[in-house]
């Protein structure tokens, strides 16, 4: 079992869904149980699936758990479009996150090419955290 906390991808989206939080606070008062919950519920499903595969045994589990990460970062990608398209965001919170959704979706990418090639999850999540 590997801490959750130590991995870089792990840190950087929670540090995602910290922003999402900030910004969609902002969000008109009728979006609360639409695109405000949907974008904070796919923000969240990031860094909670990575902890997941940590607390899980096989490289199988682990990997299915960043695969799911990763669908997850690609629905906050779209959401954040969607948010700016209706004028919820401005360009520049939008930049902003969109840079940090892309570079989590990248360190996602990494992980799981490691993963592959190493065999071992214990290798990929241990190289993660440097």
């Amino acid at each position: 079992m590997q801490d959750f906390s130590k991995l870089r991808v792990w840190q950087h989206g929670h540090e995602l869904v910290l922003r999402i939080y900030q910004a969609t606070r902002h969000f008109p008062p009728d979006e609360l149980y639409g695109l405000t919950s949907q974008l904070r519920r796919a923000g969240i499903s990031i860094p909670s699936n990575i902890a997941e595969g940590c607390g899980r045994s096989s490289d199988a589990d682990f990997a299915r758990c960043l695969h799911v990460a990763m669908g997850s970062a690609c629905e906050v990608e779209y959401q954040l479009l969607l948010a700016s398209d209706l004028g919820y965001l401005s360009r520049e919170a939008f930049d902003d996150l969109t840079r940090g959704t892309i570079e989590v979706k990248q360190q996602l990418a990494s992980l799981l090419t490691r993963l592959k090639g190493t065999g071992k999850a214990k290798t990929a999540k241990e190289s993660a955290s440097q």
